[in-house]
């Protein structure tokens, strides 16, 4: 794969209606030299890095808040990922934790929309060592 190609991982979060069928639809639709692959989270995408922008552009139009994507290390079909040739799936535990992470930045997303403004986070501080001890006494063994 060249640096003009892009691989990229297109998720459904789990609270959408959408398919990845009724997603690789649109991409052969829309005609971009874009190549798709259905997955059970979503899509693959592959092709050259401005058609896979502007695919990737119309299908986050069909839900906005539940599509998300980000950038694959190898390219549809490498022998060394794929599983029809016996390939490795180092990284799955990985996709299927960010699968279910995504109602809460859905959530999230949600609350700008609607001016809400996220609290700050209170600074990080040190427990005293006799707090500590008190929790860790009170685990169950």
């Amino acid at each position: 794969m060249d640096i003009k190609t892009e691989t990229r991982i297109v998720f459904i979060a789990p609270t959408s209606d959408l398919t990845p069928d009724r997603i690789a639809r649109l991409v052969h639709n829309l005609g971009h030299e874009v190549s798709v692959k259905e997955t059970c989270y979503g899509v693959v995408l592959q092709g050259p890095k401005d058609a896979v922008k502007l695919t990737l552009d119309e299908v986050r139009k069909m839900d906005p808040n539940r599509i998300y994507s980000k950038i694959r290390a190898f390219p549809m079909g490498d022998l060394r990922r794929c599983r029809a040739h016996h390939g490795s799936r180092p990284g799955f535990a990985q996709l299927e934790k960010e699968w279910k992470d995504l109602c809460l930045v859905e959530q999230g997303l949600i609350c700008l929309e609607k001016g809400e403004v996220p609290p700050t986070p209170s600074k990080r501080q040190r427990i005293p060592v006799n707090e500590l001890k008190k929790l860790i006494d009170e685990v169950p063994q």
